[in-house]
């Protein structure tokens, strides 16, 4: 027993010095550490008199709070990523525009060509914010070196746009391209068979097709066609520019030089950058001697506290905010996924909570397993005949993402969301020809006909497709009574605008598969009303964030970055072919996500993506 006691003391000691000098810190730093992670959060950066609110359009914005761990590996390799959550950045817009110690908005659009991560559904709430922020009577300022479309979609709302003499703007229309990758499985003789349902499933065409088919074509043209609208919409409306003229830009420059942005009503100014410090120099009143401008950035003020804004809350009563983001998976699923089991657990824990009074669900998928969606969907609904449950759909809200949507209270969305795709499909690869050329053969003994069905030594036999496509059949069919019984629809009427289809959020709505034009924060007002809250109410995000352990862990990570003098570095912008590398890397790791007990999917076209 004293061994023991000695050996768990030891181990308990070197632990902590480990732990010590894996820090570079001695005891009394360690101690500054932990103090300084516990009392952030109360303290909080200073914000001086008359500064400007810097925010770095290239900062990667997410629906989810960001895990702790990915911080900590950035943090130790040297790589600066700034990460938000999409409702944070809101928050602290708010925050701003109630601050009389803000004056105004810097959007720092010079690292141009990183803000590709947000849908323009995200940014046209991002976008909102700001258009309140300057409706207060104060000033957004937007500056780059080249603007792209979705970095002008969003700057387009400030009081002065300003380009760098050598820059160039981009307006030139939207497109999806889709990557194929039938040619290169067959040459390596894998062999891929499919069953389906829905016209318009065009998930599976990249593995069976080479080019799109009319179906797939009609239903992305039309997507296009309609975020491409809200965009010269948007965008005119605040610039004074008629969509036409937009679209005749679009069609006759794509690329305007600084000189014929501003002589087209693009920008405001043509400036280079220490020009817009010395005019955000004297927004602020900052001294001519100084090198910039009054400033606090975003992630900083983010920590500032709100209260006496009116922007933070504290309630007994709590609206449970929920974020499927990501691939929807069978089982607890990882970092970035939506896993059917670990989602299923939270909508039951949060149906017995009394002090959760309402639960907004906010999606942000593009579907996947059809087994995963189900086990949430019924939660879901098992959910809402306790309390109201209330869905906000971001960028996307596709086919899996929607039939756990399907069964809530109302269901917003932006104009821009891509959503619907309500269809079925399985994958059946096999790789004889692979093996065959390479002197593999099998040869097998079973007591069944079908015992051996699900092998990938050879194609599918086709009775054997006769099978997978009645279960695809039925898990279709099932999913079409799901939206007839949530949206109350005819079931007719949701076998027509089903099959498959992609629509925008504006088109959902006249379909009537959304039922208001909003935003997360107008999901949640509208939870609050469905309750009776009134204004006393608190959030509460989940999956929970680690709290204090990752505070300290994230703050040990700088700690460890400045002790070890390990430099950051900028994460940089792939080269056009280096993207298209990264886009076959996306795809394979999409099959490989695809985990589905029965092989049976409600998922998104894989590449869909709009640029």
């Amino acid at each position: 027993m004293n061994n023991f006691i000695k050996q768990t003391f030891a181990s308990l000691i070197g632990s902590l010095l480990g732990l010590i000098i894996f820090a570079g810190l001695g005891t009394s730093g360690l101690f500054l550490l932990i103090l300084a992670a516990t009392s952030s959060k109360e303290t909080g950066p200073q914000v001086k008199d008359k500064s400007v609110l810097v925010f770095d359009l290239s900062m990667k914005i997410t629906d989810a709070e960001p895990n702790s761990d990915k911080f900590l590996q950035n943090a130790l390799s040297g790589v600066d990523e700034e990460t938000m959550t999409l409702r944070k950045v809101v928050e602290t817009l708010e925050k701003a525009r109630r601050d009389p110690r803000i004056v105004g908005i810097y959007l720092d659009g010079t690292r141009s060509g990183e803000a590709s991560n947000l849908g323009y559904a995200s940014l046209k709430e991002i976008r909102k914010a700001l258009e309140e922020f300057r409706a207060a009577g104060k000033q957004v300022v937007a500056y780059g070196s080249n603007w792209s479309k979705k970095e002008y979609y969003l700057s387009s709302a400030a009081n002065s746009v300003i380009l760098n003499p050598l820059g160039l703007m981009e307006v030139n229309g939207l497109s999806s391209q889709l990557m194929f990758l039938t040619g290169a499985l067959q040459k390596y003789g894998i062999g891929v068979q499919v069953v389906r349902v829905g016209k318009f499933k065009g998930a599976v065409e990249p593995l069976i097709l080479t080019k799109l088919s009319p179906e797939n074509r009609e239903q992305t043209q039309k997507l296009l066609d309609d975020v491409w609208g809200e965009w010269r919409t948007t965008v005119g409306a605040s610039r004074k520019i008629e969509p036409e003229k937009l679209q005749a830009i679009a069609d006759n420059e794509a690329f305007l030089e600084a000189t014929q942005a501003k002589s087209s009503g693009l920008v405001d100014r043509v400036e280079y950058a220490d020009e817009v410090v010395s005019d955000l120099k004297k927004l602020t009143d900052s001294d001519k001697e100084e090198k910039t401008f009054r400033q606090i950035n975003l992630n900083d003020y983010g920590e500032v506290s709100g209260k006496s804004l009116g922007v933070e809350r504290n309630s007994k009563n709590k609206i449970a905010v929920v974020y499927a983001e990501g691939e929807i998976v069978d089982g607890k699923g990882e970092d970035g996924e939506v896993g059917g089991d670990r989602f299923a657990k939270i909508f039951s824990k949060l149906r017995e909570d009394r002090d959760v009074k309402t639960v907004v669900l906010r999606i942000n998928s593009p579907g996947g397993s059809a087994t995963a969606a189900e086990v949430m969907q019924r939660e879901v609904k098992l959910t809402r005949q306790v309390k109201p449950v209330v869905v906000s759909m971001g960028d996307l809200a596709a086919s899996g993402g929607y039939w756990i949507a399907s069964d809530s209270n109302r269901i917003f969305a932006e104009p821009n969301t891509i959503t619907g795709s309500i269809g079925v499909f399985g994958i059946l690869f096999n790789g004889q020809k692979l093996a065959n050329d390479n002197g593999i053969t099998w040869d097998s003994v079973k007591t069944g006909r079908y015992a051996d069905s699900q092998t990938v030594s050879r194609p599918k036999s086709p009775q054997e497709l006769e099978i997978y496509q009645r279960s695809v059949n039925r898990i279709y069919n099932m999913f079409l009574n799901k939206v007839s019984q949530g949206r109350k629809l005819p079931e007719q009427k949701v076998a027509e605008i089903a099959q498959g289809r992609v629509w925008s959020g504006v088109a959902a709505k006249e379909v009537g598969l959304v039922d208001e034009i909003g935003g997360l924060n107008s999901a949640i007002a509208y939870a609050a009303k469905q309750a009776k809250l009134g204004e006393d109410w608190e959030l509460q995000e989940y999956p929970r964030s680690g709290g204090l352990g990752e505070r300290f862990f994230g703050r040990a990570a700088q700690e460890v970055q400045n002790t070890f003098g390990i430099e950051k570095t900028q994460l940089k912008p792939a080269t056009p072919l280096t993207a298209e590398f990264q886009k076959l890397q996306q795809e394979i790791g999409i099959l490989q996500k695809m985990n589905d007990p029965q092989g049976i999917y409600a998922r998104l076209p894989f590449n869909l993506k709009i640029e």
